[in-house]
């Protein structure tokens, strides 16, 4: 595994573990960023399962690109109305190693907007 790679890992599980030892009751809000879209899901870790998801790939958000913060908050919104849907308005916010900045923020900014609470 590239030195990148480990570093990027180390910080990710950093994140979670602070996270886990705040809260046990909320699910999860996870990130993922690539270079071309974001995703991101509720994953409820006392069952180990994704509630909820929404990535910039899917139909009513597909445009010609999904690496902008307009794209990170569509998915934000419509990540939450899922999470609504499934009776969930409380979550923990994992940003998986990166930096609170730019697309990471328009999407928590977007789901907020949406009704979740972190």
């Amino acid at each position: 595994m590239s030195n990148t790679k480990s570093l990027s890992n180390r910080r990710a599980q950093r994140t979670r573990a602070k996270l886990a030892r705040a809260s046990t009751v909320r699910p999860r809000l996870s990130v993922f960023r690539s270079s071309k879209h974001i995703y991101a899901q509720v994953i409820d870790d006392s069952r180990g399962v994704t509630v909820a998801a929404a990535s910039s790939l899917e139909e009513p958000l597909k445009s010609k690109t999904g690496a902008n913060t307009e794209a990170a908050a569509q998915v934000g919104k419509l990540l939450a109305e899922r999470a609504k849907e499934a009776g969930i308005t409380d979550v923990v916010f994992d940003r998986g190693g990166y930096i609170y900045h730019g697309r990471i923020k328009a999407l928590a900014d977007g789901a907020r907007e949406g009704g979740l609470n972190f």
